[in-house]
């Protein structure tokens, strides 16, 4: 997986030196869950970042993006929760149809930047327990307008447990829903 990833942001580097590159910011909320951990459900959460597009010819391009993204899960009962805090670079293989619809799918590295959980009105900070390193697949499907304004779905799949050590095969789950503004408008759709 890390191999794939290093592939995909070199091909991206030469790609863009060769290219119109299209820029954008982006915002959403997001409804995480942990699986394999019992008594939790799905929490809500936001992620916002910036966007890139790097056209492959007229239908295809690569699109990495820097996002902030909150995570975890939510105590089925009681007001307890785990909150997990991440930097994610999805670097994702995008199909551009000429009629605003985009689908696109690929990796996904995060890096932990907090990680705490709460109990009984108590926060306790867990990081050291945590994996600092995330890896997800993305699959995602959106609509972009001429103006370049536009909106997105899309499923982060965990690949990589988060605890550090034990037998736990808990693993991060997001469904992200957003906006978009891609400047310059959406003559290269993202």
């Amino acid at each position: 997986m890390k191999k794939l990833f290093l592939v995909l942001v070199c091909a991206s580097s030469v790609i863009a030196a060769s290219a119109q590159v299209k820029f954008g910011v982006k915002l959403g909320a997001n409804l995480a869950s942990v699986s394999d951990m019992e008594g939790t459900k799905s929490k809500f959460g936001i992620n916002g970042g910036v966007q890139a597009s790097m056209p492959l010819g007229s239908m295809f391009s690569v699109a990495p993006e820097l996002v902030y993204s909150s995570q975890g899960a939510k105590a089925s009962e009681g007001d307890g929760s785990i909150n997990l805090n991440y930097i994610n670079v999805p670097v994702l293989l995008q199909y551009n149809n000429p009629s605003g619809f985009f689908a696109h799918t690929g990796p996904q590295v995060g890096f932990l930047m907090s990680a705490k959980s709460k109990a009984g009105g108590e926060t306790t900070d867990i990081k050291e327990f945590v994996n600092t390193t995330d890896f997800s697949w993305a699959i995602g499907a959106g609509f972009a307008t001429q103006s370049g304004f536009g909106f997105n779905a899309r499923y982060n799949i965990g690949l990589s447990k988060l605890d550090k050590e034990g037998d736990g095969s808990s693993k991060n789950g997001v469904l992200q829903f957003g906006i978009f503004y891609n400047l310059g408008g959406g003559s290269e759709k993202k």
